[in-house]
């Protein structure tokens, strides 16, 4: 019984050595690819990706700022910090400086899109994002307003943010039934409210008399199609009543 009580307490102990002795060297593992990120403001980019790829580690220039106080091409902010313990492969993050603002931000309110777009990037400058908002009485693709404004000073970035007029949504109706009424009045009525008359076509006549003797003499000329006229009265239309149209629509007739 001592035997298997002694056999058992030996085989925890090497059970327990091995645990610390993996435990150890997966410590060892991970901190021997740790390194620490090195300072790299007032760098040159190339400069600081040869710096970081001797400690294992990548440079991306992620944004580019004007500041008066750190020379154009060199780089103004870093991230991680300097003296960041980061395990090799690992991605640094930096801004390079413009230097001091030498160009005039442009005053592009109330022209389009496009023209303001070519106004900026003309100037060496770019569009940093584009929103639009629908207005009433504005025409559309027009830019309302800006970020920076014109002539702005201590401008964080060439970038500029435009807000642009989007194209209003028409009033949508439901149609009406014009059927009885004079197809005169009813075009004005049309007109006054923003819709268009489209095709107005006459119903054939109807004919309930009976067939007389043929005719001996020989055939006329073709009666002309008869024609609409301010008095003639609907009797269909399209769109259909009831139907859901948008301001501007054509309405169709058919009349007698």
């Amino acid at each position: 019984m001592k035997s298997f009580f002694r056999f058992a307490l030996m085989a925890l102990v090497l059970v327990v050595v091995a645990l610390v002795s993996a435990v150890t060297t997966m410590r060892f593992a991970i901190h021997g690819q740790e390194v620490q990120v090195p300072a790299l403001v007032g760098s040159v980019p190339a400069e600081a990706e040869r710096t970081a790829a001797g400690l294992g580690l990548q440079i991306d220039v992620e944004r580019q700022y004007y500041s008066p106080h750190v020379p154009e091409g060199r780089i103004m902010s870093q991230l991680p910090l300097p003296g960041t313990k980061v395990r090799r492969g690992w991605l640094v993050r930096v801004a390079e400086s413009l230097g001091p603002q030498r160009v005039a931000i442009p005053d592009v309110t109330k022209e389009s899109e496009r023209a303001a777009e070519l106004n900026i990037r003309r100037r060496g400058l770019d569009v940093a994002s584009t929103a639009e908002m629908k207005l009433m009485g504005a025409p559309a693709d027009q830019v309302l307003a800006q970020s920076p404004p014109p002539n702005a000073s201590q401008v964080a970035a060439p970038k500029i943010n435009l807000l642009v007029s989007a194209p209003a949504d028409l009033p949508a109706y439901v149609m009406p039934s014009f059927a009885g009424q004079p197809l005169g009045s009813v075009s004005r009525i049309l007109q006054d409210a923003g819709f268009k008359l489209g095709n107005v076509s006459v119903a054939p006549a109807q004919n309930t008399s009976q067939a007389g003797p043929a005719s001996s003499g020989p055939p006329g000329p073709p009666a002309p199609p008869p024609q609409p006229s301010p008095a003639s009265v609907i009797i269909s239309q399209s769109p259909p009543p009831g139907q859901k149209v948008l301001a501007g629509a054509v309405v169709n007739f058919e009349v007698r």
